[in-house]
């Protein structure tokens, strides 16, 4: 084939790209997303030069799609002055970190599954970022010892002491028990201009708020709070009247508890503690959830009556194992907010169709329904949903009486993004409706529905299918009868897709896999896939890693291996891998997709 000459004689492209002013090229380079930078710096001097000033000049930064090493943050990091926002994944980052994104000129951080810093990171954050308003830390303290707690909370004031303009903290240590660390001392330790506070874990008596010894403050700094959210050891009655009571501007309140046992009526919630929440008349969100173990066996129906009676401002609910309220609990909130947009019950055991009757108050304003594991609600509360002409994320997971008929009035929703169907009793004809839907479809959730075969899945992502040009996030996962003829359709119509799981699915094999990472799919306009969970896949061989190798599956990110035959026999190769791919995080754990919610147990 005859070559084309350039169009300017023949001069390649590296020259051209020489011959462009440099303020030029960085202004282009500042505008691709990280990765895609870090990929043109190689390409030659030029730009290299003008991605490293790139690089300096970024103020916004999200690295927690991937665990850089420390000199890989230095290399990213390390002449950035201007950085302002930044979110980093430290599960690959030690305290020699710190330097590296510790800035005075930092507004905004978070860091990420923090699984080797010392309690030093809070002394250091309050030495070196002063203009910090809001700071966000996940670590996986193994601190056991009451000294080292002591240590822990005294580092935390002193970074509270440093960081005087802080409005929203967040500080989450997932692998504590409530009470280890002492929570209970800073709250007079809170800067005033605190807005928004998030503890994880804290006992239900250190999370009193406590009253000020000064009677010469007009008010303590934590009066000033809009937003609290705890997760406890057990809500209890005194605990929501010490909340209410000393925190006359709450707005946003969110209660997560876990208790070993059936709390004691003294120590549990009650009627009691939602009649203290319906005096909070300018709450807008509210989530109270307990573990599906051990339910809220104290509040009934005149508990929502009350809320729904005081809190008619509501726009955020969340309600998780209520055991003994009904319909007509649920239905006095849907009914008497009239401005809620977002409506979430999980475990409940009562919840039915008939709360869901008549929603035209909320066909405007609902906008997230989220009801999981309601084994009570059928295809009719789908029917009802359907009027509410601006929902774009409905989640009906473990919903097992949701059969083909929802489906029909699902895909009349014009406005849906986001669909979890997981544990739905659907087939292939159901999903026919999906097929020819103009909802803007881009997450979707077939998880354990297991009368899903091939033809469904290749039913609703032929080519050129709404569905199919906008899907990105795809759960497949414990569909026993998908095989490789449904991820050849995936792989060739869905462009966009970045996650898809396909744990336990048994029949995907080796074919698959080199489908999804081919250079030529990537060469055809196609989204590189970021996520890829293939856990339990027994179909797919012991030496299947090999297809990982670059250039194959550009991109990703995280990759789950799981009970699969490339673990036991690939420990050499998976070490050979992470070091040709530093950016990939492969998991041998069973983890959930990213590790998100496990990511504090790996060794």
């Amino acid at each position: 084939m005859e070559k084309k000459p350039h169009v300017d004689g023949g001069a390649p492209p590296v020259e051209l790209v020489e011959r462009l002013p440099q303020a030029l090229l960085v202004e282009i380079l500042s505008r691709l997303d990280l990765y895609s930078l870090c990929s043109a710096a190689p390409v030659c001097r030029t730009l290299n030069a003008s991605a490293s000033q790139a690089l300096s000049s970024i103020s916004s930064l999200d690295l927690s799609g991937f665990s850089p090493t420390v000199q890989i943050l230095s290399r990213i990091l390390g002449g950035n002055d201007a950085i302002q926002n930044l979110a980093l994944d430290c599960s690959r980052l030690d305290d020699s970190s710190f330097n590296g994104f510790a800035k005075k000129s930092l507004v905004e951080l978070s860091l990420l599954k923090c699984s080797a810093f010392s309690p030093s990171i809070f002394a250091v954050i309050g030495e070196r970022c002063p203009n910090l308003r809001h700071f966000s830390l996940d670590m996986a303290s193994h601190v056991k010892k009451k000294d080292a707690s002591m240590a822990v909370n005294n580092a935390i004031i002193q970074m509270l002491h440093g960081c005087l303009q802080l409005e929203s903290l967040c500080l989450k240590f997932p692998l504590q028990h409530p009470g280890t660390f002492y929570f209970h001392s800073f709250w007079l330790a809170l800067p005033k201009t605190i807005k928004s506070l998030i503890l994880q874990p804290v006992s239900n008596r250190q999370a009193r708020i406590p009253i000020s010894g000064n009677t010469q403050n007009a008010a303590p700094n934590y009066v000033g709070l809009h937003s609290l959210s705890l997760v406890l050891d057990v809500i209890s009655d005194e605990l929501v009247l010490s909340i209410t009571s000393n925190l006359p501007n709450l707005a946003e309140l969110c209660l997560e508890d876990n208790p070993p046992e059936q709390p004691a009526l003294h120590e549990d919630l009650t009627n009691n503690g939602f009649q203290f929440l319906s005096f909070c008349h300018n709450l807008i969100r509210l989530y109270l959830t307990r573990d599906k173990q051990w339910a809220f066996q104290r509040v009934n129906d005149m508990g929502l009556l009350l809320l729904a009676e005081g809190c008619k401002k509501l726009e955020s609910v969340r309600l998780g194992g209520f055991s003994k309220v009904t319909d007509a609990g649920y239905a006095s909130l849907i009914h008497s907010c009239k401005n809620l947009k977002r409506f979430e019950v999980t475990h409940a055991l009562f919840l039915s169709d008939l709360a869901f009757h008549d929603l035209a108050n909320l066909a405007s304003s609902l906008a997230e329904v989220r009801l999981v594991s309601c084994n009570l609600l059928t295809s009719e509360t789908a029917v009802s949903l359907s009027s509410c002409r601006n929902l774009g994320v409905l989640n009906l997971s473990v919903c097992r009486s949701i059969a083909d008929a929802g489906l029909a009035s699902i895909s009349n929703l014009q406005n849906l993004t986001t669909l979890d169907l997981g544990g739905a009793d659907i087939t292939d004809a159901g999903l026919s409706a999906l097929a020819g839907t103009s909802s803007p479809i881009s997450s979707l959730c077939l998880r354990g529905c297991k009368r899903i075969t091939d033809n469904g899945i290749c039913q609703i992502f032929h080519a050129n299918t709404i569905i199919s040009l906008n899907i990105s996030t795809l759960d497949l996962g414990y569909l026993p009868r998908v095989t490789d003829r449904a991820i050849k359709v995936i792989s060739e119509s869905c462009k966009k897709i970045t996650r898809l799981c396909l744990r336990s699915c048994f029949y995907v094999t080796d074919t698959s896999i080199t489908r999804l990472g081919s250079v030529d799919r990537f060469a055809s306009g196609a989204s590189v896939i970021r996520m890829l969970d293939l856990t339990h896949c027994n179909g797919i061989s012991a030496d299947a890693l090999r297809l990982f190798d670059r250039p194959y599956f550009r991109g990703l990110h995280w990759l789950g291996i799981g009970s699969t035959r490339m673990v036991p026999r690939g420990n050499g190769r998976i070490i050979e891998l992470l070091e040709e791919r530093p950016g990939l995080k492969i998991c041998k754990d069973s983890c959930e997709m990213g590790c998100k919610n496990e990511w504090q147990y790996h060794s």
